[in-house]
């Protein structure tokens, strides 16, 4: 088993690494990406210095794991994704929180409608006739609240 580590070239790491970042394509999690840059980065250091030992390329590889996965948690940490870049694809009704729309219906005990697109939507907010123009503040399950604009 030792013979295979001792022939180790960094035409293996680099191999190493394109399977990977193949894997990493197949399985979403962006975890296999940053192996897949430490075995190139092995790979890399190999072809500068080929009379690395086996032991010394894997702890190379543990290494440049442990930073490259450490540098994307930190990354990930310092630029948190924008809330526009946030998917409301199973909140759909947060979509609309401060636009503004007019009443299908008459708020009438807290309770009316607005049409939003081509579908009614049920409102709270502070009674007020037909045709008020009202702004959405925020939704509760499939409720929207709402304030005079």
């Amino acid at each position: 088993m030792e013979s295979i580590f001792t022939q180790m070239e960094f035409w293996h790491w680099l191999t190493i690494a394109v399977v990977l970042i193949f894997l990493e394509i197949l399985s979403p999690g962006v975890f296999f990406l940053w192996l897949g840059l430490a075995a190139g980065a092995v790979g890399i250091v190999m072809a500068i210095i080929p009379q690395l030992s086996w032991q010394m390329q894997f702890i190379l590889l543990a290494c440049f794991s442990l930073v490259s996965v450490a540098m994307w948690r930190f990354s990930r940490k310092l630029f948190p994704q924008n809330e526009a870049e946030v998917s409301h694809l199973n909140r759909r009704g947060e979509q609309y929180i401060g636009r503004t729309f007019t009443l299908l219906e008459p708020i009438v005990n807290s309770t009316g409608k607005i049409k939003v697109d081509d579908s009614s939507w049920r409102v709270k907010g502070e009674d007020a006739p037909i045709g008020t123009q009202v702004k959405i503040t925020g939704v509760k399950g499939i409720v929207f609240d709402v304030e005079k604009v």
